[in-house]
């Protein structure tokens, strides 16, 4: 595991299969577009599949010096050394994966409410997946759909309980949400289908790396 801040990244990548992309390409068009942190997120297929995916990916991550995280699969993120896990509701419990892999994962977690950001945070998650902003295809069994009126009222309320972790905004994230979530108190987004369904990927991704660099300024 890389120890990193992950409050240094602002964008995480979430691979995902269409009709023109398979797993491998669509993380190395968001690593050659410059985003620095890919999960590989692959359901409904063997493990063997899903090894063997992100064995692949992996050594495209190391050769761009970019985060590893893997979905779900916490025993295979152990095997493989990855840099971390994300767990959803109904994965892995934070504390066991943390036993598991004798806390050598950064392990984030996916929530939809405040609730539940106050329930990771004191279960010492090193980020959270908060959303979804809008509605996506990509996700299955999709919860409340947030906006940004949402997600401005749940970071507002972590801000007034201290709670300080790292916050993506995933679901549906196009390039200029980008600006009002972060200015909203969020620390980055997590995007997919906006840079895979562009007619030039590689030039989303860039775009994406482009508008967290404007709000930086």
């Amino acid at each position: 595991m890389k120890s990193r801040d992950l409050k240094n990244y602002k964008i995480q990548f979430i691979t995902h299969y269409t009709e023109h992309y398979d797993y491998f390409e669509s993380a190395q068009m968001a690593l050659q577009g410059g985003i620095r942190w890919i999960q590989v997120r692959i359901k409904h297929q063997p493990l063997s599949v899903v090894k063997e995916e992100s064995i692949r990916i992996q050594q495209l991550c190391k050769q761009y010096d970019a985060l590893f995280f893997i979905d779900d699969y916490v025993e295979l993120a152990i095997e493989l050394k990855a840099d971390g896990v994300h767990l959803g509701q109904n994965d892995m419990p934070i504390k066991e994966a943390r036993m598991l892999s004798n806390n050598q994962l950064l392990i984030g977690g996916t929530a939809n409410t405040f609730e539940q950001i106050e329930s990771l945070y004191q279960q010492k998650a090193d980020y959270i997946g908060l959303g979804p902003y809008r509605f996506t295809k990509t996700k299955e069994n999709l919860s409340a759909v947030l906006g940004s009126k949402g997600v401005e009222e749940i970071i507002a309320k972590c801000r007034r309980k201290g709670i300080d972790i790292p916050i993506h905004i995933i679901g549906g994230i196009r390039k200029d949400d980008v600006f009002p979530i972060l200015k909203a108190g969020a620390h980055g987004v997590a995007v997919s289908s906006a840079i895979l369904q562009a007619n030039l990927p590689i030039e989303e991704a860039a775009a994406f790396v482009s508008a967290v660099k404007k709000k930086d300024k």
